[in-house]
């Protein structure tokens, strides 16, 4: 009879998670960078479209983990942004634990109107540190505060810090690593309305010793031009001139320099490798396609430096002011530009951000013209027919080129197309009376180098990881269908292959446009992500051998596409809703199929009925 002993098994310990708390533009996502480094991951909560940020915090004893909540002015839960807050806060939101401690992260320099969030944060008895940043700031305009005055009024600690210039930083660390076992139980004022915030935050700061740093001379004289409303608009043109010619000439060594090293590679491993399907593969499948998208990242870097730039410095809440005047016109509220403005970025995290946006018309709206805006994954498209089609000239002596000229044409080619469907839209099915507009501008301030390398890296790791996921699985299934089916163990020509057989299906529909099969095939591949289309030509082009003879991808499109198709692909990716991802998105936040299905089908049309005219116009002019 055999005996069993009973083995106590300890669970591992569990991770304290801290939240960090506070309203926008307070640098809580500096402070979140300082903190964790380059020790995050980025997600969406279950069932949320709300990005989710998390990371890990050195600190003595060991790691900690800190959650970036949304910036919000209150926990009073009307937006999808202050819902999950208080959901995360209150333990209530599904795959996390509730936070062990918070960093609610204030503006020192306006204390009086920030402090509002500071009584329902510190009402959840959670164990807090009020954090006020930009001390430096504070310091140099020649405001005060007493934290010791502050902490006492409110039953918790409070830390000066510049997280800019990592200043204060170990005493946020200590407070983590020492976490007491609760918040002091304070008899805290029941503020049900924002008058009655205003006046207690105003009494706080008072009480605290807050004598208002003086404004900075620099914020009303820029001011005056920002948002004058002739200069103002100018000036915004002038910047938008200036990225699209530094993208245009500042990436272009350091695009070839890629395209080198591409090519450089590929001739190594088919050297190494011998002769088989997997060195067809790899030579000229995987390395063309995955290589013609990775050779784009310059562009993509310099375009997400320069709005870094602009939106750290202040700028951008000028430019939706600016744009309000405009949009107005179309039934658009200011607040739309700042969902519209990120779509520059991608049109997934714009159409998330029209969560600020209370009414559900103008909501709706915004939501369905965000894919106008020219997203980043247009761009490698744009850069490329522009390289083969349009020879650089200068202007404006080395200040302005024609590329960067039609580069900033296509950009506002894809507003006006949002505006004129805003238009559409909430002059019939979306009317709603206008909205007032209010946004907070602050003060304008250089922009921190190290938040400004962190944003560029991972960029740079979305952009290599769909390179290396998305596009790889495309470009290997593409090389497949290149090649396939196989006749006495031979390869297909390509023009027989099923890819071969699907373009030649399509071309009918495309020839009026200007293009021939192999760009039907593209726009089949890149409903997976727009800038596949790089990547299936480059494949495409690889598999015939034209992309390795005669002068690389360009030459190639040079000798397939008339200057009437050339100008009518870039149209048609101006307008076509080319992303799956984005209509999934679009699903989860209407609720249903149907305006994503409208949305595709009139995308589609504008897209289709712009390609044609173009192909015609351009052809008549110079064919």
């Amino acid at each position: 009879m055999s005996s069993s002993k009973l083995v106590q098994i300890t669970p591992a310990p569990r991770k304290k998670l801290i939240a960090l708390v506070g309203p926008p533009n307070c640098g809580k996502s500096t402070l979140f960078n300082r903190l964790t480094g380059l020790r995050q991951k980025v997600g969406n909560y279950p069932g949320v479209t709300v990005e989710q940020k998390l990371g890990r915090m050195q600190v003595p004893g060991g790691a900690t983990e800190l959650v970036d909540l949304p910036g919000v002015t209150s926990l009073a839960g009307r937006s999808d942004d202050e819902r999950v807050t208080v959901d995360v806060l209150h333990g209530k939101m599904a795959g996390m634990q509730r936070p062990d401690g918070v960093l609610l992260v204030l503006d020192a320099t306006a204390i009086d109107r920030h402090l509002s969030l500071a009584a329902p944060v510190l009402a959840l008895g959670l164990p807090t540190l009020v954090v006020l940043n930009v001390a430096d700031e504070l310091e140099k305009r020649g405001g005060s505060l007493d934290p010791k005055a502050l902490a006492a009024k409110l039953g918790v600690p409070v830390q000066l810090v510049s997280a800019k210039l990592g200043q204060g930083l170990d005493q946020v660390r200590s407070f983590v690593a020492h976490l007491p076992e609760a918040a002091q139980n304070l008899e805290l004022p029941k503020l049900h309305d924002v008058p009655h915030r205003r006046r207690w935050a105003l009494q706080t700061a008072d009480i605290a010793g807050f004598r208002r740093p003086t404004a900075s001379i620099w914020t009303p004289r820029l001011d005056w031009l920002a948002l004058h409303p002739f200069l103002g608009p100018a000036l915004f043109i002038l910047l938008l001139t200036i990225v699209f010619q530094s993208i245009s000439v500042l990436a272009k060594p350091l695009q070839e320099y890629c395209q080198e090293g591409i090519e450089i590679s590929a001739g190594w491993v088919g050297s190494m490798l011998p002769e088989s399907l997997f060195r067809s593969l790899l030579t000229e499948g995987i390395w063309p396609g995955v290589g013609a998208v990775l050779a784009f990242l310059p562009q993509i870097l310099i375009l997400f430096l320069f709005i870094g730039i602009l939106e750290d410095s202040g700028y951008m809440t000028r430019a939706a002011v600016i744009a309000d005047r405009t949009m107005s016109r179309f039934g658009l509220q200011g607040k739309a530009f700042i969902p519209l403005l990120s779509a520059y970025a991608c049109a997934i995290p714009a159409i998330m951000a029209t969560r600020t946006i209370e009414d559900k018309r103008d909501r709706l709206a915004t939501i369905l013209i965000a894919p106008f805006m020219t997203c980043s994954a247009r761009l490698p498209v744009y850069t490329m027919i522009i390289a083969a089609f349009i020879p650089e000239r200068h202007l404006l002596g080395p200040f302005l080129g024609t590329r960067a000229v039609a580069m900033l044409g296509l950009y506002l080619l894809g507003f006006l197309g949002a505006l004129g469907t805003a238009w559409l839209l909430k002059s019939s099915v979306l009317r709603s009376a206008p909205a007032s507009f209010l946004m907070e501008m602050p003060p304008y301030r250089w922009p921190a180098a190290r938040g400004l390398a962190f944003r560029l890296l991972d960029r740079a790791k979305a952009f290599v990881y769909r390179a290396g996921t998305t596009i790889l699985v495309v470009t290997i299934v593409l090389w497949l269908l290149a090649n396939m089916p196989m006749h006495d163990g031979v390869l297909s020509p390509i023009e027989t292959s099923y890819a071969g057989m699907l373009g030649k299906t399509l071309e009918p529909i495309l020839q009026p446009l200007g293009f021939n099969w192999k760009i039907g095939v593209g726009l089949i591949t890149s409903l997976a992500a727009r800038e596949v289309i790089v990547g299936t030509l480059g494949t495409l082009y690889g598999v015939e051998g034209v992309a390795h003879a005669g002068g690389g991808l360009a030459a190639a499109l040079q000798r397939d596409l008339t200057a009437g198709g050339a100008a009518a692909l870039v149209v048609f990716f101006a307008f076509a809703m080319q992303c799956f991802s984005t209509l999934a998105i679009v699903r989860r936040e209407t609720g249903g199929w149907k305006w994503p299905a409208i949305q595709f089908g009139y995308m589609t049309l504008v897209a289709y009925s712009a390609a044609w005219a173009t192909n015609h116009v351009v052809n008549a002019l110079f064919g």
